[in-house]
């Protein structure tokens, strides 16, 4: 028997009744303009409906999916309004040239052995038909859909392997970015247009100073500038747009190895543990850099160096603080001077920030990794204010040998970078004022009775002038917001602040001095546990060097102060000298002894201190330090007695109701009372009458 005569046996009086289906597919726009001669042969396959029976008006050609690959359903209208068709029970044949047109993975191609077996419907390829509700007939169509999906895994190997060793020569042409273009002879090169150049050297100089591709970004704004880039879809060869800078744009010039001059493929691989979002496709995922499989340095030009791009990504790394906690993350505006680069001397781990305070004003320092985790209490908390404090000395202080250098490079780096934004807009000018005069060209090269064309080239022409005027305002606009060049004596005075780093250490915002700091220090470890009353800090500096300090912590009680036995034998000897309450204080302040809160000394407080150590007031020759008069002219309750001729408590008395003046420096030390020689005459006068009177009334 035939293979005609086999065909026609299997197709029934029921198939004809319903419409037979011609599923036309290729793979690419390349295959359905290059290969026309499979598109025309799966075409004639509605000669072949036509003599199994099926007249031609019930024959439906489905080619929605030309162009389209066959590895998932997902964008294949055709294929899922054939699966549709055959679900409401019309179809009764599925003719397609073989088995890899319909599906190239098993999925969907035993999806639809599965609906054809249900509804009886039977498909055919370009040799014979087959009827799914048939055991024999099922396996081999099974084996077809095995075999398709095979096929499309051996082709892609062999692809695969093909573009890795002509990449591994360095041969396989990559699309490029903005920055940099093929040569005549198929070299890379840089892009010859002076413009782009320019602004990419000023996006990595940028990040070298702001470290930051959102900060990069917002200067970009803030002077008016454009990014280029070039985009991967549209007409080849792919012209450079200029687009507006953001985050993402600064990214990607940042992220690519290419600007560095290496060669690279394998950036990114699919993930088949991940899906795309609303699709059922894996998920394209970045490859670290160590895993690249193909990565040749030093292949052509580029705008930085490897290490310096290296460097670059391990500060874009660094800046993601969100996503990894573990990381320093980027300069803020809060007042903690050590953001991002605090761990915990205990455990290790990087610590949080927190501000507290009613408005926020004091921040302090978290470790609170162990809560997170198990729930169990915080591993310490340091308060920020008192470490950052000695952090910035420290900080000065090994700045100071460098003041020259750092001011000769501030006055540099201040020339340098109104150079370089004063290049930008000439080139800018430059580009507007080639498009005009372009357009002008191209306006008088049209026959002036071409009235169709010359109209429109008129109106791109105004267009353009437009463009160019826009662009010499916005330049006069920044040129007057920009300050003049830098005269000797603004040079000499910025020379002159840049050696006085404590005034421009003030004069930073948080956020400058943070980046200043990180400059120098990598991290710093606190322990306020490891001794009583002290916090334990090392600073591990950006050369791999460390130094330790050892600060005394604000405590609520002397109890708790580590110099609480230095400074009660501090007070008790200068007590014991016959100074006053006020006098030791100023002393203490002087020797640098730090109170329990890590306020100066007051009269108040040592008075305070000595009623807790039960030391009495100062004597002097082992007599109560209270002389007749004070160094300043006043008199003590002792003295103003004997000048009066009246007893110590009228004294006291006189000073409750006012008729003397006095004060005393802190509660608990001696009167200074204010007699002035007219004010003893007066109340001497007062005393003797008051005593005459009171021996005449007895």
């Amino acid at each position: 028997m035939s293979v005609q005569d086999e065909a026609a046996e299997r197709v029934a009086t029921a198939h004809r009744a319903k419409l037979a289906y011609i599923y036309v597919r290729q793979s690419t726009a390349g295959q359905v303009r290059q290969h026309q001669e499979s598109t025309e042969l799966q075409y004639r396959l509605v000669d072949r409906a036509a003599g199994l029976g099926w007249p031609r008006e019930r024959i439906e050609v489905v080619d929605d999916d030309l162009g389209k690959s066959g590895t998932s359903s997902t964008g294949r209208q055709g294929f899922q309004r054939l699966i549709a068709e055959i679900g409401l029970g019309k179809a009764g044949l599925v003719l397609s040239l073989d088995a890899s047109r319909l599906a190239r993975n098993n999925r969907d191609w035993h999806q639809l052995l599965e609906l054809c077996s249900l509804f009886g419907v039977l498909i055919g390829d370009g040799e014979r038909l087959y009827d799914p509700g048939v055991y024999h007939d099922r396996l081999l169509l099974g084996l077809s859909g095995i075999m398709s999906e095979a096929e499309l895994h051996q082709i892609r190997i062999r692809l695969h392997q093909g573009e890795r060793q002509k990449a591994l020569r360095g041969e396989l042409r990559l699309p490029l970015p903005a920055g940099l273009a093929y040569g005549r002879g198929g070299e890379i090169i840089l892009n010859p247009d002076e413009e782009v150049q320019a602004r990419l050297q000023l996006v990595f100089a940028r990040f070298r100073q702001l470290q930051s591709a959102n900060a990069v970004a917002r200067d970009l704004r803030r002077h008016g500038l454009m990014l280029p880039t070039r985009p991967l879809r549209g007409p080849a060869p792919h012209e450079v747009v200029w687009v507006a800078p953001d985050n993402f744009r600064v990214l990607q010039i940042l992220q690519r190895p290419s600007y560095a001059g290496a060669y690279v493929w394998g950036q990114r691989r699919q993930d088949p543990t991940r899906r795309r979002a609303g699709t059922a496709r894996a998920a394209t995922v970045r490859v670290a850099v160590e895993q690249w499989p193909v990565c040749l340095r030093d292949a052509h030009p580029g705008y930085i160096g490897w290490e310096e791009f290296m460097a670059n990504q391990k500060r874009l790394s660094d800046n993601a603080a969100r996503r990894a906690p573990a990381r320093p993350g980027v300069p803020r505006q809060g007042a903690a001077l050590l953001q991002g680069i605090a761990s915990c001397g205990r455990c290790g781990r990087r610590m949080s920030l927190h501000y507290s305070g009613p408005h926020g004003d004091y921040p302090v320092y978290l470790c609170r990794a162990d809560q997170a985790r198990d729930g169990q209490p915080r591993c310490q908390e340091v308060r920020a204010l008192q470490v950052d404090a000695e952090v910035e000395r420290v900080l000065l202080a090994s700045l100071a040998p460098d003041r020259i250098a750092l001011a000769a490079a501030a006055v540099g780096q201040i020339e340098a970078e109104a150079r370089m934004l004063e290049r930008q807009w000439s080139l800018k000018r430059e580009r507007a004022r080639y498009e005009a005069e372009r357009a002008r060209r191209q306006y008088d090269a049209v026959e002036p009775e071409n009235r169709l064309v010359a109209r429109s080239l008129e109106r791109d022409w105004e267009e353009k002038l437009r463009q160019a005027e826009a662009v010499e305002q916005a330049y006069e606009r920044w040129r007057g917001e920009q300050p003049g060049p830098v005269s000797p004596a603004e040079k000499d005075e910025v020379l002159a602040l840049a050696q006085d780093l404590p005034r421009v250490w003030q004069a930073a915002m948080p956020s400058e001095r943070k980046q200043m700091l990180r400059l120098v220090i990598s991290e710093v470890m606190l322990d306020q546990r490891r001794g009583r009353g002290q916090i334990w800090m090392r600073i591990i500096w950006q050369t791999g060097a460390s130094s330790e300090h050892l600060l005394q912590r604000r405590v609520r009680a002397y109890a708790e102060c580590v110099s609480a036995e230095h400074l009660e034998r501090r007070v008790r000897e200068l007590n014991a000298e016959g100074r006053m309450d006020r006098q030791i204080a100023d002393l203490l302040n002087a020797e640098r002894i730090m109170s329990a809160r890590g306020v100066p000394f007051r009269g108040e407080t040592v008075h305070l201190l000595r009623k807790r150590w039960n030391i009495r007031a100062a004597k002097i020759n082992g007599v109560a330090a209270n002389p007749p008069t004070w160094p300043d002219g006043s008199y003590s309750v002792q003295g103003a007695a004997e000048a009066l001729g009246i007893t110590a408590q009228t004294v006291f008395k006189w000073l409750r109701k006012g008729r003397l003046a006095g004060h005393q420096t802190v509660k608990g030390q001696p009167w200074q009372i204010h007699l002035p020689d007219e004010r003893i005459a007066l109340l001497k006068t007062q005393v003797r009458r008051n005593s005459g009177s009171k021996k005449e009334a007895s």
